[in-house]
């Protein structure tokens, strides 16, 4: 897995990211560490982060720059349990890895944040779904977000890994977070375009770990 031409050419295209190599590759550590291990990767943000950790989850479920095809030993397991030849059927399908947005459900986060409290919707779901060796991506600007605060605080509880993605301040989050990638940048819309090219290169670094020929 030649992590290092992918970090290179990231710092290459933003030499203002040469300072979080370390978090990066910690963050990627404990992501193949939780797909190794057969656990599930959650992502949670707001607002426009909100629309990164689904963007993540997009990158990780499908194929990113590779094809990701199903193997021969997976198309011959479906043929035999679905009783007919799986081909053209895994034809049109890829390989991903287990990935889930917070906030995915909309008839659950709402119920609950009118029935329960709204701060806690995020937490509340994972919760229910997330379990020992799985892990949470959290996405705050500002590190101050409540509803990634108490994700984050669940997932302590329940034996989930956290890594938070953030600006170059230090907010409430990092206290709860296993790894924390610091954007260097104080402006929402800013740290945001550093968080972009920082997931995508993990994603892409997760991809040839598990799905490269290498």
């Amino acid at each position: 897995m030649e992590k290092n031409r992918y970090w290179k050419d990231l710092e290459n295209r933003y030499p203002v990211l040469s300072a979080c190599e370390e978090e990066i590759m910690q963050a990627y550590s404990i992501l193949e560490t939780t797909f190794m291990n057969g656990g599930t990767v959650f992502t949670c943000g707001n607002g426009g982060s909100q629309s990164d950790a689904d963007h993540i989850v997009g990158e990780l479920s499908k194929g990113f720059l590779l094809k990701r095809p199903v193997p021969p030993e997976k198309v011959f397991q479906m043929s035999a349990s679905l009783g007919e030849d799986a081909t053209a059927l895994c034809a049109s399908l890829q390989m991903g890895l287990r990935a889930m947005n917070l906030s995915s459900q909309p008839a659950l986060s709402t119920a609950y944040s009118n029935d329960v409290d709204p701060l806690m919707s995020l937490a509340q779901e994972l919760f229910v779904m997330g379990k020992k060796g799985d892990a949470v991506i959290g996405l705050s600007t500002s590190g101050n977000a409540r509803n990634i605060l108490n994700a984050f605080r669940v997932a302590g509880g329940i034996g989930v890994r956290r890594i938070l993605f953030t600006g170059s301040g230090h907010g409430k989050c990092e206290k709860y977070a296993d790894c924390v990638i610091h954007a260097p940048a104080c402006e929402t819309y800013q740290v945001q375009e550093l968080h972009l090219p920082i997931y995508h290169t993990i994603c892409i670094m997760l991809e040839d770990r598990f799905y490269g020929k290498s």
